[in-house]
């Protein structure tokens, strides 16, 4: 367990060149903070250089004074990110506490995430290939975590991260819970934990919990936004969109205004955003849809996304001065304030 001081520090090694094991040190002053390539409500995310190995990583530094959390909470989220091995699924190397604030060392994703790109240079959302690659390498991800017991509960574009060799990873244990707690495998969450556009509608009404299929509604909701460069709703503040979510029919692709995406994309999404959480299908379930098979390979995602994009800092900075200067300018619709942070956390 990570405890209040670097001696009680979850240490991290990795397979490095060769097959050697690789020791991660757990010391701040082992690593060179760089450029801000991400930031949350109580984090902010780093590139960095892991000076004993000469490495470059991310570094998630988690200030304790500024977080809702529970300390313990906390603590225990790290660990379970270290324990956490899969090819789809982001783990953490190593965590450590210094001062005020939790470090936790991470692969460097150096696409960024898939909001970001889109913020970038797909507005108006990817083609339809480019989508099933992602989704498929993300339900892989939420397969095994449902597998072993886990909800991600934040399951959006901007929590999708690409790395240099067009790897598709599921990040932000930020609000992830495990289920194993009390050794109750099915029981379920009643912690109100998300952002609202991607907010299935069973954790919003908070009447008998829930469990792993709200992130299959979320990952519904993360299809279309990848397919318009937006998720539904997002235009309205957070308020506005728990009441349309509740009220309204699910969200969809249309069938005259969507003409450029197949019959199988829309079919699996309309499958996802079902608001009674039984009748959706499972991640092993959704993997099996015809909609996968145009899903292509990592070189692919690199070919079509990550060819002639700037670097991660420089495309992080200029979207921030954008956000900042639309906000300045009073410009902005409340819904992009909130997607700003990404980040709602109320303990209900």
């Amino acid at each position: 367990m990570v405890g209040s001081g670097s001696k009680h520090a979850a240490g991290g090694s990795g397979l490095g060149g060769g097959g050697e094991r690789r020791k991660y040190p757990i010391r701040a002053e082992d690593y060179e903070l760089y450029e801000e390539i991400g930031q949350g409500v109580s984090a902010i995310v780093y590139r960095a250089l892991c000076r004993p190995l000469g490495e470059t990583v991310a570094v998630k530094v988690l200030d304790f004074e500024r977080t809702n959390s529970n300390l313990n909470n906390i603590m225990r989220e790290a660990q379970t990110m270290i324990l956490i091995d899969h090819p789809n699924v982001v783990k953490a190397i190593c965590s450590f506490a210094n001062n005020q604030t939790l470090w936790v060392v991470m692969p460097y994703m150096a696409g960024g995430s898939c909001l970001h790109i889109m913020k970038s240079v797909y507005p108006d959302g990817f083609e339809e290939a480019v989508i099933a690659t992602l989704l498929r390498e993300v339900l892989r991800g939420l397969e095994y975590l449902h597998h072993h017991g886990h909800i991600h509960r934040d399951v959006k574009a901007g929590n999708i991260l690409v790395d240099s060799r067009g790897g598709v990873k599921l990040g932000d244990f930020g609000v992830s819970a495990c289920l194993f707690e009390s050794g109750d495998r099915q029981r379920a969450r009643n912690t109100f934990v998300g952002t609202p556009c991607w907010m299935a509608p069973e954790v919003m009404e908070q009447l008998h919990g829930y469990d792993f299929k709200a992130d299959i509604w979320s990952f519904g909701i993360t299809a279309l936004e990848l397919a318009h460069g937006h998720a539904p709703f997002s235009k309205y503040p957070p308020m506005k969109v728990l009441l349309m979510t509740l009220q309204n029919a699910p969200p969809g692709l249309d069938y005259e205004r969507d003409k450029k995406f197949s019959r199988h994309f829309k079919q699996m999404v309309a499958m996802c955003l079902v608001k009674e959480p039984s009748k959706r299908p499972t991640a092993t379930k959704l993997l099996k849809q015809s909609f996968f098979k145009q899903a292509r390979s990592h070189d692919y995602i690199v070919r079509k996304l990550l060819e002639g994009l700037p670097g991660l800092g420089a495309r992080y900075q200029a979207l921030k001065e954008k956000d900042e200067h639309l906000l300045a300018q009073k410009k902005m619709p409340d819904g992009r304030k909130e997607e700003i942070s990404q980040v709602l956390i109320l303990n209900l």
